[in-house]
């Protein structure tokens, strides 16, 4: 299975305790600054939608979100064009452009704190990869010998993010002890 067009959720910890229409005018500041690998082009808020993509940073390549899908705020990743490179680099520079971002707004917000244990994991293409138990244990090896050589250890425990095949494949890793967000 080719892993393309990722998305990675790095959940916040706990309760949101910022307000996030605070977000704004962060993101706004690094459109205007470029501050991010890649064009970033606009900011769109989407509060008004329940447990939606809250608040997004647009880019060319890639989005960036303070998103609540699901009813959880996390820093979310979407990756929209094409990477080269193996399953392995692909998932590594999703998570790393993620945790990048995580760091970003928990230095700009001092009571954000983001999960060290739990992320997940999405394929934003349901023709690359479907979301099937079969495509889940075919994909499994692979995943978590990436998780393995990411966090650097193997307490990553691995399980689809929604058994519904009509949804986006998708993992959810739960670590049991804590993984810095700086990693590889």
């Amino acid at each position: 299975m080719e892993l393309q067009y990722l998305v990675a959720k790095i959940y916040v910890e706990g309760d949101l305790k910022i307000d996030p229409a605070s977000v704004v005018n962060v993101f706004h500041r690094w459109v205007a600054s470029q501050s991010l690998p890649g064009m970033l082009v606009d900011v769109a808020e989407l509060l008004h939608v329940p447990a939606g993509p809250g608040v997004i940073l647009v880019g060319v390549e890639a989005d960036y979100a303070l998103d609540n899908t699901g009813h959880r705020w996390g820093l979310l990743y979407r990756r929209k064009s094409p990477l080269t490179g193996t399953n392995t680099d692909r998932l590594g520079q999703a998570l790393r452009s993620a945790a990048h971002v995580a760091q970003l707004l928990e230095a700009e917000f001092s009571e954000l704190k983001f999960s060290r244990r739990e992320f997940s994991v999405v394929v934003n293409d349901r023709v690359l990869a479907q979301n099937t138990p079969e495509a889940f244990a075919a994909a499994k090896p692979e995943l978590d010998a990436f998780l393995k050589s990411w966090t650097g250890r193997g307490d990553s425990a691995l399980s689809p993010l929604d058994t519904d095949p009509r949804r986006r494949f998708g993992v959810l890793v739960k670590t049991s002890s804590p993984f810095e967000l700086t990693m590889n």
